[in-house]
């Protein structure tokens, strides 16, 4: 091998040659050539990513518009979208989506109506390039679609409303009610009495906020969405007997015990009447002792009896009869009814009566047995009263028809509580002082309600101490014209006294997919579970009454809920209360609570679902509370 170094060879070296072998400088020309690529690979990076953001803020104003104009949209036959839908869509389009931005030379948005009664939208807007506009690159047009629709989801909505009496009265009366006349209307042959409404009472803004409330929800729906109402109305009980009924006849007890009044035979009235019979036998004497009528008594309630004393000598002599008025005796105590024909609603007679009245069952019922005194209550094992699901088997679980015409007072004494009291009045009327003075209408005091004992006579009733509201509405599909029909009836008044629990009770019960009315709420054909709501108004604090006769018997007697501790009452009923509205969202029933001219309690409060209760303190803002509840139960969303 031959190694040579660095030898001269003597020639001189030319300028390309010095060139060839300078590598000094090489990095700036190869950056120089490698600049046009970079620059077309950053080019589309940028013009890409402003094309995303372009498309996506399309899309969202795409979104936007269809939506506005299925909102506005007037469902008709025609298949044209009407021009109010079609401006609302293209002005939330153009506000979501304005003509310029990111150098957008277009915004063209087009919204149709389908087949469906949905609206659908196409969007296209035309970008320039920035940088790739130097490697020859035009402008891109953008497209997008987009449909929406009202997605009212199948709902069945139970509205509970307080019609108690103060509901007669205005917003403006406060918590001191006001004074209004009571009146009588007559409901499957009995007479009722309601307080009379005053202009722009609270009952009168409760069945404007009901039908708004419709209207409102009818306007959010398309052709295939199903919508069920009910109705509760509550006071110290609810008409439900024949809701149950319809379902079976089993579920009513046949027999039942009523702090009612029973005879126990005839005692003296008035002034006696002597007559003497002459040169008269024995036997014709002793047929003189007998009693007119033999049983019974005539229609003036009183009967006689006349009894003989016979003197005289081989069966001919004197005989003087004694003749004395008597009218009944009465044991004021529980007594027990057949019921078995009171409950089909037929006039039957009045057992505790000797005038020959009958009655007739309106519908309102005693509630099953319950815990007696119970301030807490364990969800998994409810009283039969709170369940909502149990299925009645025997009296214990079955309901009893409330019996006002046989129920009476009978005082407050240890004795007349626990057992009863011998009473046959001690004023001229014949028939035991069944009727209610009027100064004395309701006491605690045992000497008047002997005197008084009846609570179904008129001054009981048109004063709250018995009451009996508009029959429950079962879940099923209504028109406006049901809904005003309902709210407008005869009988839809304002009477007796505000008991939460009651209508908290048979809301949830009818409403609940697992009970026995479950039937009502099951889902549509082919349809997903509907929602389910409870809307509860009321207009007043809880206030139960030691001597009303409601759901729950007298309780001074019967001590069905307190157990005897009248000043345990309201806290017992508060306790009720929020069991049956923690049972009905234990069953994914949303509960919206509103107060009217009612302060929310805490107990309110803790009835609603989170963030469902609201205060109305006029019947103007109770409209914009059920529209907003309304508004709740419509929600819209895009489908595509």
């Amino acid at each position: 091998m031959t190694i040579t170094y660095g030898l001269r060879t003597g020639k001189s070296e030319t300028v390309l040659g010095r060139l060839r072998r300078d590598v000094r400088g090489n990095t700036i020309a190869i950056m120089a050539a490698a600049m046009i690529p970079l620059a077309a690979l950053a080019g589309s990076a940028i013009d890409a990513a402003r094309l995303y953001v372009v498309k996506v803020r399309l899309q969202q104003a795409c979104d936007a518009g269809a939506l506005a104009g299925r909102k506005f949209m007037t469902s008709t036959d025609g298949t044209a979208l009407d021009a109010t839908a079609t401006a609302q869509a293209n002005a939330f389009f153009k506000n979501n989506f304005r003509l310029g931005w990111m150098g957008t030379k277009t915004a063209v948005f087009t919204p149709t109506k389908t087949t469906d009664q949905q609206v659908a939208g196409a969007a296209s807007s035309q970008v320039p390039m920035t940088i790739m506009k130097m490697f020859g690159a035009g402008d891109v047009t953008l497209s997008v679609k987009c449909e929406a629709r009202y997605d009212v989801a199948d709902a069945d909505i139970m509205f509970v409303l307080d019609t108690t009496g103060s509901m007669a009265c205005t917003t403006a009366d406060g918590t001191a009610g006001c004074s209004q006349p009571v009146a009588t209307y007559t409901q499957d042959g009995n007479v009722n009495y309601y307080t009379v409404e005053k202009t722009g009472s609270k009952l009168s803004g409760l069945r404007s906020a009901v039908l708004n409330f419709y209207d409102t929800l009818a306007g959010n729906v398309d052709p295939t969405t199903n919508i069920r109402y009910g109705f509760v109305t509550y006071t110290s009980t609810v008409n439900a007997g024949y809701a149950v009924k319809e379902l079976s006849s089993d579920y009513l007890v046949k027999n039942w015990n009523y702090e009612s009044r029973r005879l126990t035979g005839d005692v003296n009235t008035g002034d006696s009447v002597k007559k003497t019979y002459y040169l008269v036998s024995l036997e014709t004497c002793n047929s003189y002792a007998k009693r007119t009528p033999a049983s019974g008594y005539p229609t003036n309630g009183l009967a006689s009896v006349a009894t003989v004393s016979w003197s005289g000598l081989l069966n001919i002599g004197t005989c003087v009869v004694t003749s004395q008025p008597v009218k009944p005796n009465w044991y004021y105590t529980q007594v027990n009814y057949d019921v078995s024909k009171f409950i089909t609603g037929v006039p039957v007679p009045d057992p505790s009566k000797i005038t020959g009245t009958t009655s007739v069952w309106q519908g309102c019922i005693e509630e099953r047995n319950t815990n007696q005194g119970a301030s807490t209550f364990d969800q998994s094992n409810l009283p039969a009263d709170l369940d909502p699901d149990l299925v009645p088997t025997n009296d214990d679980t079955r309901w009893r028809p409330m019996w006002p015409d046989v129920i009476y007072y009978r005082g407050t004494g240890t004795t007349a509580v626990n057992t009863g009291v011998q009473y046959s009045g001690d004023s001229t009327t014949p028939y035991g002082d069944y009727y209610v003075k009027s100064t004395d209408q309701q006491t605690t005091s045992y000497t008047n309600m002997i005197a008084n004992p009846n609570p179904a006579w008129n001054k009981n009733i048109s004063t709250g101490y018995v009451s009996c509201g508009k029959r429950a509405q079962r879940l099923k599909k209504l028109t406006r014209d049901d809904v005003d029909d309902y709210v407008n009836a005869d009988d839809f008044k304002a009477q007796g006294g505000t008991y939460h629990d009651t209508g908290m009770i048979w809301g949830t019960r009818m409403i609940s997919p697992t009970g026995i009315f479950a039937a009502d709420t099951a889902p549509w054909p082919g349809r997903a579970v509907p929602n389910r709501y409870i809307v509860f108004m009321t207009d007043g604090d809880m206030s139960p009454n030691y001597e009303l006769y409601g759901m729950y018997g007298i309780e001074r007697y019967d001590k069905r809920v307190t157990g005897g501790d009248s000043t345990e009452q309201l806290d017992d009923h508060n306790a009720r209360f929020l069991a049956e509205c923690a049972a009905a969202k234990a069953r994914n029933i949303r509960v919206f609570v509103v107060g009217f001219g009612q302060t929310l309690t805490s107990q309110l409060s803790a009835c609603a679902s989170p963030g469902q209760a609201y205060f109305a303190s006029d019947n103007a803002a109770l409209q914009t509370a059920f529209k907003t509840i309304a508004n709740q139960v419509a929600m819209l969303r895009v489908s595509k």
